[in-house]
């Protein structure tokens, strides 16, 4: 007879316990330990279902080195987060909100590869076939390579794997998967460890790419145990505000390809579309000659964006002056302000401070640090600053204007743009090693630059 005990085990860190806990004594979280039925005679295999052979160890010269086969999407922004197209065998992990154009991205993708005549297939484990069908006809998909099933049993789902042998598969998504091996039910940590365990046993010995749409928590992060994203060869995640219809496509690991590109798309009633120049997107509706607006150049990846960053400041009703950032980092902001009032002496003890990156989009490197300045600079004083110039520097303590890398791109994107002049680090431009007709202004302190003001 089977003998069945119970564990309590943590939805987030997967810390198992004899009894119930009201904080994870691993991770921290709050009632993240949910209770789970394991029979002591239940052994789980990755590969039952799967054929595999046992390899041999080889030598390093033994090993031929070729280069990963890639096939193209033709979506350039997400064959470019993919590292240059897909890669034969790869597991790709897709996190975001609900609602924020996951499974729509995946099947327009997988249209693009049944047009090659090839056969794919998206699996549901949320919606009916009828559902599907409704969202493929208002995206006008429609081809006799793109199959839809309508299934959470994973044995049933390998199965029929081997059978199509499609060349694609999308599974939508992993938290409504479950083995009958395992007594939990679906979504919960084994549940997710082993079904995932699978899929890449699978996509390894049959080179066929898997693409896993997962959950997100509150906090943003997939949700399940930490151990899938280091499972996948590659972890991609949906960012946008509902409020815009911009969304970013974000790889954090890739395996095949860098983690800093960034895809954008903007959402329409006939799907996704991709957005080949983000700069004169995020630019369009800028305002000219006001107060607190500037323009910052930044890098995503290896794509140089121009984005136009607000700042607000005003005189506060209240004994504490707020501060609100977005976009942005908070105490980034909070550090620069201090650096102002320090090396500048301008007061903002009294005054509420509104930081905005127009477009939802977050910015995260310190290049916007000379923009952030500009901005609350300007605002303060109530001085637009030139609608013609874009800015880029990083901040010291001591008030210094620091260089940063790859100063030419962002210079070539601007011109592009139409802008005539680029403040910038000083030092920045001694090293530079193009030839511009834009006006660059060298700084090495934001009492230098504050002057343009």
């Amino acid at each position: 007879m089977t003998k069945v005990k119970t564990t309590f085990s943590c939805q987030v860190c997967g810390y198992q316990s004899l009894k119930w806990l009201g904080k994870c004594p691993e991770c921290g979280g709050w009632n993240t330990l949910v209770e789970e039925n394991v029979s002591s005679s239940e052994t789980t295999n990755f590969f039952v279902g799967i054929p595999r052979e046992h390899s041999f160890p080889q030598t390093l010269d033994e090993i031929q080195s070729e280069a990963e086969e890639r096939t193209l999407t033709h979506i350039g922004e997400f064959d470019r987060v993919l590292g240059g197209g897909i890669v034969l065998g790869s597991v790709v992990l897709i996190g975001g909100d609900p609602g924020i154009g996951k499974s729509t991205l995946l099947l327009q993708s997988l249209n693009q590869l049944a047009k090659e005549g090839k056969k794919v297939l998206y699996v549901s484990g949320e919606e009916s076939l009828r559902q599907v069908k409704m969202r493929a006809e208002r995206l006008g998909i429609k081809s006799p390579n793109l199959f839809v099933q309508s299934e959470t049993s994973l044995e049933a789902i390998i199965k029929n794997i081997f059978e199509l042998k499609p060349f694609a598969v999308v599974i939508d998504s992993i938290q409504t998967m479950y083995i009958t091996e395992l007594q939990s039910a679906p979504g919960t940590i084994s549940q997710v460890r082993e079904s995932s365990g699978k899929l890449i046993s699978l996509a390894k010995q049959t080179g066929i790419p898997i693409f896993l749409v997962g959950h997100v928590t509150k906090e943003g992060a997939i949700a399940g145990p930490r151990v899938l994203e280091h499972m996948v060869d590659t972890v991609l995640y949906f960012e946008g505000d509902r409020g815009h219809p911009y969304r970013i496509l974000r790889a954090v690991k890739n395996r095949f390809g860098s983690t800093n590109e960034i895809g954008v798309f903007e959402m329409k009633d006939t799907g996704l579309k991709e957005i080949k120049s983000p700069s004169e997107l995020f630019l369009a509706e800028r305002p000219l000659n006001a107060s607190g607006s500037v323009v910052v150049a930044c890098i995503e990846g290896s794509r140089p964006i121009l984005i136009e960053l607000q700042a607000l400041v005003s005189a506060t009703n209240f004994g504490v002056p707020r501060r609100t950032s977005l976009g942005v980092d908070y105490n980034r902001v909070s550090l620069l302000l201090a650096v102002l009032e320090k090396r500048a002496e301008l007061n903002f003890m009294s005054q509420d401070i509104f930081v905005n990156v127009v477009g939802g989009i977050k910015i995260e490197e310190p290049a916007v640090d000379l923009g952030i300045i500009m901005a609350l600079a300007s605002s303060f004083r109530n001085q637009p600053v030139d609608s013609r110039m874009t800015i880029f520097g990083e901040v010291g303590l001591a008030g210094e204007v620091r260089a940063i890398n790859q100063a030419e791109i962002r210079i070539r994107e601007a011109a592009k743009m139409g802008f005539s002049r680029c403040l910038m680090p000083k030092n920045n431009i001694n090293r530079l090693s193009i030839n511009t007709n834009m006006e660059l202004i060298g700084v090495n302190s934001i009492e230098k630059a504050l002057e343009l003001l």
